[in-house]
This record gives C-alpha cells, sequence and structure tokens, in this order.
C-alpha cells in the first residue's frame, strides 16, 4: 500500500470503521512511514478537540413527538403477523401432544452425553506446567501490545500518588477487538473516554482460547502501570 491509499483509508482507521483486513494492513504501512505517522496523529488530535465540543440537547417534546407519529403510521404486515400467530397457536397446539415422548428421548440422550463427557474429561491437567506451552483446554484473553498514547487526566498530581491511577476491564470478541469496557477506577470524563478509545484500538489482544478456537467473552484487566489477565 502506497500513502496515498493509506491517507484515505486513515480516518476510517482511526474511527475503526474499515475492515479487519485492512487495518492490518494499514498498521504494517504506519510501522515504515513516518510521513502517515504524523498524519494519523493530526487526524488523532483533531478527534480529541471534537470530543470535547458540547453536544447539543434535543427537543424536550421530541419524544412525545415520535410517540404521536409512530401512532399514527399502521406497519402493513400488522395482518400478516397477525395471521402467522394464530397458525403457530394452532400448529404447537396440534404437535405439543406429540413432543412428550420426543422431550423424553433427548432428556435421556444428553444425560448420557453429560456422563460421557465427564468420564473423558477425569484426569485432564488444567494447570500449566513450568517451562512449558500452555495445553489447557480454555486460555484467558490477554494484552498483546498497547498502544503509546498519553491519557489525558491519568497523571498522578503532585502529593496524590494514587490520583492518577486509571483500571479498566475491557471485553474482547473472536477477532481480538475491544467491544466494550467499564472504567473500575480513575477518571471518567468523556475526554479521558474518547482518549481510551484511541488506545484500545491501536492495541493488539489476543482473544480467548476455548478448546483451540477463539470465543467471544474474554475480558483483560488493564491498568497504566500494570497490566492483568481476568479470566
Amino acid at each position: 500500500m502506497n500513502c496515498r491509499d493509506a491517507a484515505r483509508r486513515l480516518p476510517g482507521y482511526i474511527d475503526g470503521a474499515i475492515p479487519s483486513k485492512d487495518h492490518a494492513i494499514i498498521r504494517e504501512h504506519l510501522d515504515a512511514c513516518g510521513e502517515c505517522r504524523d498524519l494519523l496523529e493530526s487526524y488523532r488530535r483533531l478527534s480529541v478537540c471534537l470530543a470535547k465540543v458540547e453536544r447539543v440537547a434535543p427537543p424536550a417534546d421530541l419524544a412525545t413527538r415520535i410517540r404521536v407519529q409512530a401512532a399514527h403510521s399502521v406497519s402493513p404486515w400488522v395482518s400478516v403477523r397477525r395471521t402467522w400467530s394464530s397458525a403457530f397457536l394452532g400448529f404447537q397446539d396440534i404437535f405439543g401432544r406429540l413432543a412428550v415422548p420426543a422431550t423424553g428421548g433427548i432428556l435421556t440422550a444428553l444425560v448420557v452425553f453429560v456422563l460421557i463427557v465427564q468420564n473423558v474429561l477425569i484426569g485432564v491437567p488444567m494447570g500449566v506446567v513450568a517451562n512449558d506451552l500452555p495445553l489447557n483446554l480454555v486460555q484467558p484473553a490477554r494484552l498483546e501490545s498497547l498502544a503509546p498514547f498519553p491519557v489525558p487526566g491519568v497523571v498522578a498530581s503532585e502529593g496524590h500518588p494514587d490520583s492518577g491511577v486509571l483500571v479498566l476491564q475491557a471485553t474482547l470478541n473472536a477477532q481480538g477487538e475491544v467491544v466494550s469496557y467499564n472504567i473500575l477506577s480513575g477518571p471518567n470524563d468523556a475526554a479521558v473516554k474518547h482518549q481510551i478509545d484511541q488506545v484500545l484500538l491501536f492495541s493488539r489482544f489476543r482473544p480467548e482460547i476455548s478448546f483451540g478456537r477463539p470465543t467471544d467473552g474474554g475480558q483483560v484487566l488493564i491498568s497504566f502501570s500494570e497490566v492483568r489477565v481476568h479470566g
């Protein structure tokens, strides 16, 4: 990728609005191109300034006007949904009596499956052997590298060594991307949250691994003096 193509994608890159494949290609280009890094930094500063702009409050009667407009609007699918609901209730009544024997068979199969899995997994080591690779069936998510962006408001003030502590818990998806986070301690204003979004966007995470496959829901506990994994 050349500088021209990278420059056109930098706004979407900083906002997380481009595909993950293009995101990786642009990151490799930024590692080798100082001019594009400077342009990215200017975009980042602009986004921080825009985050400080006060939002315009909506009209006080907006919700009432929306409800009134919705009440006067009639969906053409209302009659279709009602017909479908009536038909579904009829089939449910017919097949409900037939489902009782089938339910008993399904429950028996589930019990047998649980017993087999329990017997197979007995004795499987769940710990990590020293000086060996982790072989657990479930490996927690972890932070690979944290973006080196400063976060405003997370600098300890003089005479108050704990005032600069910022601890947050990030939740990842199966691609190792942050889908949400909670600030557990530290500053919690809009400017800090916007800067945290940028830091998490440019950081690298490994998702939670379950039976050899990446899964959603992995959580990582991050502070700016220490990084710990929360399984």
